[in-house]
């Protein structure tokens, strides 16, 4: 039977990710730095070179990993087939052009300094690389991910991952000699076939099997069940894909492609954030681990030199690259800036040059602290840039005509609940053409969307993971049009807490919630049967022959009549402030104009109950303006 320690043997390695994660990246967010730049900190203490608190930095690399798959799934949720298509000259075109330019540079300059030319080769293919997990954190943090110099600088680690492929099935042919070579060219050639075999089935499963069977899990109700489905739909992928030569980023990134149009997309996107950001941090920890300190004392000198070099001669490369495809200056030297840091293919391609004797192992040594250095000042040097530029900004700046944003990428207008109400709803601010999102967790809502031709996503709107992935912080208005009270006041309180910027618009069901969504000073609240009565009204006075301009003065003043005793209401009845008695307060129906009479039965049973209510109110209560409360259903 296992022993008590043998069950907590795992916990010190954990526990020691975490204390580092919550200190190292703080301390450097209050310094005004990158979180990136905190992970990589608190790996290089906390490794094999600094406190040796995590002795091996291998031993994390292989779970750490997951993070860059994770978060280019996420990337790959956040595009489309057709932007993707759009964006083809940025990727075939500028990423070409930076990843050949880039790694002749940079090899180029190994020969000078004594390299080998095949090493030179490998350390130039492995510096041209850029890091995808800390280019797309530095977009992400701020928001520019979906810019247009954010796009461009997506289209070229876009090819990168692409490029990978092609490199680790060359440097095998590099390394041979004789007649050995036909054999590794056949060899290459059935690999790329068994590789294109697996991206086509799994297109082809993305493209039928993935939405039916989110459809059936999502029919369970059980979200945790969703949550793993979503991680077997990724790590299944990735696995797959490494398991045929590609990279597992790549079949994560396909994955997230495939399912990028569909209905599950925010709620896939909002179970797998947690994931992503501890993983990632967990990555960004272990390139720091692998730093040699031991090796960074001896050749300092050379280091920092080269470190800065590779840095500065990477930026202006790639910022004149960006200029040549029409990208202003501004956004040019800012799209190179995040780009400049070696990528994490660098831990990759140099092993395997070093394994097939490509690269000796002192400058595969020197090469790998170069890669993870540069990792470490180029945030630094990204933030510092960003800063001076930001100065220097001109306002008036024309965008990049050549930039075509994803659709739908900034929804003007957040839609939760796709019942009646919402229906309608969406009708008026798509025929206005306005970019609507919405999303609602009943399932046959979501099948029912697809004969309007909207898109409606699966989603809880009362998490705020999923408020968040729809796009809640971005829109102008959030729109609340579901039937449970609870969960629209809940909604209310977290857009006002975490996205105070954006408007909510709420479709309260009475005029007890009409008052509690008044306390939360929502900017617009309807009860959800006041304006359909009022026009009924209006109809029913026409049909007895009144005029239609009387009619409507009439119900315009009901209306006028109805908000002065909500506003009254809301002022001086204290229960309805009170959470406690929330649920079990109610409003008794009162005419909002004095009664000309008293009420009359028509029978006994009806005299009974009148003289009863009578009774029970036998001192008259006072009628405030000629405006008392409506019916609680109004």
């Amino acid at each position: 039977m296992a022993s008590a320690a043998d069950h907590t043997s795992f916990l010190p390695p954990v526990l020691t990710f975490l204390s580092a994660a919550v200190i190292g990246v703080p301390v450097f967010r209050l310094l005004g730095q990158s979180a990136v730049l905190g992970y990589l900190a608190a790996g290089v203490v906390i490794g094999p070179f600094g406190l040796t608190l995590i002795p091996e930095a291998e031993t994390t690399r292989g779970v750490s990993e997951l993070g860059v798959v994770l978060l280019l799934f996420i990337v790959g949720l956040e595009l489309e087939v057709s932007h993707l298509i759009s964006m083809r000259r940025d990727i075939l075109g500028l990423g070409t052009l930076q990843f050949a330019l880039c790694a002749a540079v940079l090899g180029g300059i190994g020969l000078l300094f004594g390299l080998s030319v095949p090493a030179a080769v490998v350390v130039g293919l492995a510096l041209a690389q850029s890091a995808t997990a800390v280019a797309l954190q530095l977009l992400g943090e701020r928001r520019d991910l979906s810019s247009p110099y954010g796009q461009r600088a997506f289209a070229v680690l876009l090819f990168q991952d692409l490029s990978i492929v092609g490199i680790l099935a060359l440097l095998p042919l590099a390394a041979s000699n004789g007649p050995g070579g036909e054999a590794h060219l056949g060899d290459a050639l059935q690999s790329a076939g068994v590789a294109v075999a697996a991206v086509l089935a799994a297109v082809a499963v993305g493209r039928y099997g993935l939405n039916p069977f989110f459809r059936l899990l999502a029919a369970s109700g059980a979200r945790e069940v969703m949550t793993a489905a979503a991680l077997l739909v990724v790590l299944g992928t990735a696995m797959l894909m490494e398991q045929v030569g590609l990279s597992m980023a790549m079949g994560a990134f396909l994955a997230g492609l495939l399912l990028a149009e569909s209905n599950f997309r925010h709620q896939l996107e909002a179970d797998i954030e947690p994931f992503r950001g501890m993983l990632l941090g967990l990555f960004f920890m272990s390139v720091g681990m692998s730093i040699d300190l031991g090796l960074v004392r001896e050749h300092w000198l050379a280091l920092l030199g080269a470190t800065v070099a590779t840095i500065v001669l990477k930026t202006a490369l790639v910022a004149g690259l960006f200029r040549l495809f029409g990208s202003p200056w501004l956004d040019a030297v800012r799209g190179s800036a995040v780009l400049a840091p070696a990528g994490e293919f660098a831990f990759v391609l140099l092993p395997v040059g070093s394994a097939l004797g490509l690269v000796d192992g002192e400058a595969g040594r020197f090469a790998l602290a170069l890669a993870a250095l540069t990792m470490v000042v180029g945030p630094i040097a990204a933030k510092a840039i960003e800063g001076a530029l930001a100065r220097r900004a001109v306002p008036d700046q024309e965008p990049d005509a050549s930039f075509e944003g994803p659709e739908n990428a900034e929804a003007r207008v957040l839609v939760v609940g796709f019942g009646r109400f919402g229906q309608i709803l969406t009708q008026i601010l798509l025929a206005r053409g306005l970019s609507v999102t919405v999303i609602d967790k009943d399932v046959e809502q979501i099948r029912s969307a697809t004969r309007f031709g909207f898109r409606v996503y699966y989603g809880d709107g009362t998490r705020l993971d999923v408020l968040r992935a729809a796009g809640a912080g971005r829109a102008d208005i959030v729109c609340i049009a579901i039937d449970d009270s609870e969960a629209t006041l809940k909604v209310v309180d977290l857009v006002h807490a975490e996205f105070p910027s954006t408007r909510t618009y709420v479709r309260v069901y009475d005029r007890v919630q009409a008052i509690e969504a008044r306390n939360r000073d929502v900017d617009y609240q309807i009860r959800e049967t006041f304006e359909s009565a009022l026009a009924f009204g209006r109809a029913a006075l026409e049909g007895l022959g009144v005029p239609a301009a009387e009619a409507a003065a009439l119900a315009d003043d009901v209306r006028k009549r109805d908000v002065a005793r909500l506003v009254l209401q809301q002022a001086s009845d204290p229960a309805l402030r009170a959470d406690s008695l929330r649920s079990a307060y109610t409003i008794k129906p009162e005419p909002l104009t004095v009664p000309k009479g008293s009420s009359q039965a028509l029978n006994a049973e009806t005299e009974d109950i009148i003289a009863r209510e009578r009774d029970r109110h036998a001192e008259p209560e006072p009628v405030l303006a000629e405006a008392a409360t409506a019916p609680q259903d109004a």
